[in-house]
């Protein structure tokens, strides 16, 4: 079975190199893959792709062999094991606010005896069979140990429960969702009142303590340089949303050639 390099990364304590996208955009995978991206994180719960075009990204990661870490839009057990199926490594959960939430994707995700998750052995996460049904085959160990699940903390009540969420086993890393936690820290009141930073240094603190890796969005090179020096492991930078600066780039030069030439 194909070894995730997110896991690698995260299990040596370096850190991961992790891009998104939410677009159907067979050739972002190769440009991430080819500038050493080590996963795509594929957000489905704020774009929209039917299941056909997020089966052939998640397929393309994989031949790639480059990560892909899906934000699902659902949370029923079936779809989300379907992903794994389909070839993805692992999971960005939105709104992990309790250890009952991650108690529940580690069930639904992971293999007996870690978890619930049903049997197929037809996807290609497992080479479409071929390395599930013979007789030597080590898929449901594979598949348990190269998967992984990240934890989104972007409410109080998951700061308040980070030590419980932090010690279900099958979490890999917490993430500080800071545009969802920052809002809700707005309007908060009594001891739910606290800053965003000090709620990034209670993940920080909770991850360091029970051994699992961490991470948070950035929207500077400072904030990634800030939450490296905290230990992150994960901060993902580059989307295809990116794409933007690129046009502006070239509109600001034909603006400069057409001027030049008026």
């Amino acid at each position: 079975m194909r070894k995730s390099k997110v896991l690698a990364k995260l299990r040596s304590g370096e850190f991961a190199r992790v891009c998104s996208t939410g677009h159907f955009l067979p050739f972002y995978i190769r440009y991430a893959a080819h500038y050493s991206y080590d996963g795509i994180w594929l957000d489905l719960e704020h774009r929209t792709m039917d299941e056909r075009e997020a089966q052939t990204i998640i397929a393309a990661c994989r031949y790639n062999d480059i990560d892909c870490m899906v934000r699902p839009k659902t949370m029923q057990r079936s779809e989300l094991y379907h992903y794994l199926e389909d070839g993805a490594t692992g999971f960005m959960i939105p709104f992990v606010s309790t250890a009952e939430i991650a108690r529940f994707v580690v069930s639904a995700t992971k293999f007996p005896p870690m978890g619930d998750r049903g049997v197929d052995g037809a996807g290609l996460d497992g080479d479409y069979g071929i390395d599930v049904w013979r007789p030597d085959a080590t898929y449901f160990e594979d598949a348990n140990r190269e998967t992984f699940i990240v934890a989104q903390i972007e409410t109080p009540e998951a700061v308040r429960n980070i030590d419980e969420i932090a010690a279900v086993p099958g979490i890999d890393l917490l993430f500080v969702g800071p545009a969802d936690l920052g809002r809700r820290l707005a309007v908060a009141e009594g001891a739910e009142r606290m800053t965003l930073a000090e709620c990034v240094e209670r993940v920080a603190d909770a991850a360091k303590r029970h051994g699992k890796a961490w991470g948070k969005t950035a929207g500077s090179v400072q904030e990634i340089e800030a939450a490296r020096r905290m230990g992150a492991q994960m901060v993902p930078w580059g989307g295809d949303f990116a794409l933007r600066n690129a046009l502006r780039q070239c509109s600001e030069e034909l603006d400069d050639v057409l001027r030049q030439s008026a």
